[in-house]
């Protein structure tokens, strides 16, 4: 039989490996997971389309094209295949997000907690995202939360998503296995291009794509809150 203060002990134990991480490596999509910023998108979207002489999307439309690059993305909203076209309206995009538009991207509640709890905890950090270097630097600075990530993959520096060319790098860069890692993400792009490689994701429904679409590419969780996603990674 066990002592009490064995008993004691392996409380302990249990309680510290329930407070373990799951993964040894979290990576974040960041607009739509972890930065509150579909309306600036959308918004900016409107006022190149606007200044750019094309039809104005909905909130929908933009919404669907949310997690690529940004020139696919242009492309396939607009259904065009003019390359100077397409690069006019990528120039008005970064304008009006720049300089234009003033709609604010806050964190969602409780992410600075998220991420803080996770480095804490032994975790590495990164993030893939379809902003371009500049934009994500831009947020890093904006928010202060640079400092928790070890790497990242933007829009610059690799395939666009769905593809899986973000993952494979961030893994080789920070040697890691697949098996090491999750990847988080509010849009189908995000759960595809973990999925093409076997990798864990986690969908958050509180972003840009129906829970439904999520669903349909086998999240090992779907999550309504950055403290319902604390939970699943833990």
């Amino acid at each position: 039989m066990y002592s009490k203060n064995q008993a004691v002990a392996a409380q302990s134990i249990d309680s510290l490996n329930e407070n373990n991480p799951k993964y040894k490596l979290v990576i974040f999509d960041w607009d739509g997971t972890l930065m509150d910023s579909a309306a600036k998108i959308v918004s900016c979207m409107q006022l190149a389309a606007e200044q750019c002489g094309m039809p104005i999307p909905t909130y929908d439309e933009v919404g669907h094209i949310i997690g690529i690059s940004l020139r696919p993305a242009i492309k396939q909203l607009f259904k065009i295949e003019d390359d100077e076209l397409a690069e006019r309206l990528v120039a008005a995009y970064k304008e009006a997000f720049v300089t234009r538009d003033t709609t604010p991207c806050p964190l969602f509640n409780d992410v600075e907690q998220l991420l803080g709890n996770l480095k804490e905890a032994g975790c590495t950090l990164a993030v893939a995202t379809g902003k371009a270097r500049r934009g994500l630097d831009r947020a890093w600075a904006q928010t202060g939360t640079g400092l928790f990530f070890s790497a990242s993959r933007t829009a610059d520096d690799a395939e666009s998503k769905p593809s899986p060319d973000m993952l494979l790098q961030l893994l080789d860069e920070l040697g890691f296995e697949v098996e090491d890692a999750v990847m988080i993400g509010d849009t189908t792009y995000d759960m595809q291009m973990a999925k093409t490689i076997g990798m864990d994701r986690i969908g958050v429904s509180y972003g840009v794509h129906a829970q439904v679409y999520l669903e349909a590419l086998s999240p090992v969780a779907l999550v309504h809150s950055i403290k319902e996603l604390e939970a699943a990674l833990f």
